[in-house]
């Protein structure tokens, strides 16, 4: 709900702050005081075109202020969202202006773009006739509205949940669909890497375990070697144990060593040939040990060189080859398998497609009852508000599948023709002015039961109408005002006497200037301007009596 005003330097207002409530506000004036600059000002404030002649002459800069309620409003709490603000219960709009047309927009002191002002406005307010339209001119909002006066929004959102469902069986569709193809492409290929992978035979870890054991049979034939060149010199050609032996027999056979005096030196060679005994025993326990095979280090490099080889065939790492097998024999069955997981999710695409039509028609059939409800209501205000004349339909457009969407199979639109002979068109392609602003009105107060948006603004509602009419016209304004914020201006006292709060426009020249001011009525001066509105610039006896009449039928 609009709650203040505050305008500073717009066109013929210096400085105005306005105080408003629920309930119906009536705006009246003398024509050409200034009413459409309020309309103007506020049109500013919530996003809408700005214009440098909107600053009054003189002036530096303009600015217009609007503060509101929205402790009830969710839409506005969640534009605010959506632009990252916080959704406080008073918000207020700012907007300045500058003599080269330039703007800043602000919500609650944060700046914003004038789409992001416009967001925020189009959730708080709506105006009718001829300076702005929203809400109902917006074909975009049709479909929601009409949902929410056939009180579909249950069969609604089943219908954008089968919508999802019937999307993703799609997707997955078509996601195995192109991995089939790929692996179709490859299949050739696939099948040679499957046999070369195959003979080979990789197993996890067995690069590393080959590696070890080849550094180590490596290791083993230089022992080996060791070993040998040392036995060798101990047994080869004219031994050790040999040259020990023919030395202890020379000295055996010699008389001069019958004396004893050779018994150390035998001694001493016994203990060498024992020496050299173990020796060589320990040399032939070590070759014994010696784990050398040239003919398995020979398979065991064979392996190694093949596996490494194929690893840089392919582009991985030996330790990968296993994995890679794995994958290429998974591809294979998957081509394999794929029609058979085609047709399964073909199936399953069918089965959302039903699902989704089912609840479609549903959708439909409440759509098309509401429908009917919906122009028959319209119609019956219309002919109360003298324009019986006027077609109001609600268009239920049945789309091509590939057009199909969460919101159903048609496409809801509101048309209509205020003449005869004429074909019914959108609403924003109608006509215009008072004419435009009763049809509104009109579907307002049809579409009573349709939360919408809170304030609501009529301009020039009563042009050419007068008598039942514009008693009529008051009703239904009054009866908008039970549940929701309207501002009307009129020209009408039938309207005027229905208001819940009176503003009055005045045109004033003081220091040899023009100015536009508002002010708030009480009771003996609504009284006096309604008198006003009845009886022209000469206010009589009679005026004041038949308005006070009229505020009494009213009230």
């Amino acid at each position: 709900m609009l709650k203040n005003l505050v305008i500073r330097n717009i066109v013929l207002i210096d400085a105005c702050e306005l105080s408003l409530a629920g309930g119906l506000c009536v705006l009246t004036g003398e024509t050409g005081a200034g009413k459409s600059i309020l309309l103007d000002a506020l049109g500013l404030a919530l996003g809408g075109r700005s214009e440098a002649r909107l600053l009054r002459a003189g002036t530096a800069q303009a600015s217009v202020s609007a503060t509101f309620d929205i402790t009830k409003n969710p839409f506005a709490k969640t534009a605010l969202t959506e632009l990252g603000l916080e959704a406080e219960d008073e918000l207020i709009l700012r907007r300045t202006l500058t003599p080269d047309g330039k703007t800043r927009c602000f919500i609650n002191d944060t700046a914003v773009s004038v789409a992001g002002l416009k967001a925020v406005g189009d959730a708080l307010l709506e105006i009718h006739g001829q300076h702005d339209g929203r809400g109902l001119l917006d074909p975009a909002t049709h479909r929601v509205i009409l949902d929410a006066y056939g009180e579909l929004e249950t069969a609604s959102v089943a219908v954008t949940r089968a919508w999802e469902q019937w999307k993703n069986c799609l997707d997955a569709l078509e996601n195995a669909r192109q991995a089939l193809e790929l692996a179709a492409r490859e299949k050739e290929y696939l099948q040679h890497m499957q046999k070369e992978l195959g003979a080979l035979a990789p197993v996890a870890g067995e690069e590393e375990t080959l590696a070890d054991t080849r550094t180590r049979m490596m290791g083993s034939e230089k022992l080996v070697e060791t070993l040998n060149d040392a036995n060798n010199e101990l047994s080869g050609g004219k031994s050790v144990a040999g040259m020990l032996s023919s030395a202890q027999r020379i000295l055996a056979r010699s008389a001069l060593g019958a004396d004893g005096r050779f018994t150390g030196v035998v001694e001493a060679l016994d203990r060498a040939g024992e020496e050299l005994a173990e020796a060589e025993t320990m040399l032939v326990k070590l070759l014994e040990g010696a784990q050398y095979d040239p003919a398995k280090l020979e398979q065991i490099e064979e392996r190694l060189f093949a596996l490494r080889g194929m690893a840089r065939k392919y582009n991985v790492t030996a330790e990968e080859l296993p994995g890679l097998l794995a994958e290429v024999n998974e591809k294979l069955t998957h081509l394999k398998e794929g029609q058979n997981q085609i047709k399964t999710l073909e199936q399953a695409a069918q089965d959302a497609r039903a699902q989704y039509l089912k609840v479609s028609e549903k959708l439909s059939i409440g759509r098309a009852k509401a429908a009917k409800n919906l122009e028959k209501a319209v119609a019956a205000e219309l002919g109360n508000l003298k324009m019986a004349a006027t077609v109001f339909n609600v268009s239920l457009e049945k789309l091509p599948e590939e057009r199909y969407g969460p919101y159903g199979v048609e496409a809801v639109a509101f048309i209509a023709a205020t003449n005869k002979g004429t074909m019914p068109a959108p609403l924003h392609k109608i006509a215009s002015g008072g004419e435009l602003s009763r049809f509104m009105l009109a579907m307002k107060v049809a579409l009573a039961k349709v939360k919408s948006t809170p304030t609501l603004i009529f301009d020039e509602i009563d042009t050419g109408t007068g008598g039942a009419v514009a008693d009529a016209i008051g009703k239904r304004l009054a009866k908008l005002g039970e549940t929701q914020q309207v501002l009307v201006v009129t020209h009408l006292p039938q309207v005027a006497a229905r208001g819940d709060h009176h503003l009055r426009v005045l045109k004033e020249e003081k220091r040899g200037a023009t100015f536009t001011r508002v002010e708030t009525l009480a009771p003996k001066e609504r009284n006096a301007e309604i008198a006003r509105m009845l009886a022209g610039a000469s206010v009589t006896a009679e005026a004041l009596k038949a308005a006070e009449k009229l505020l009494q039928v009213a009230g």
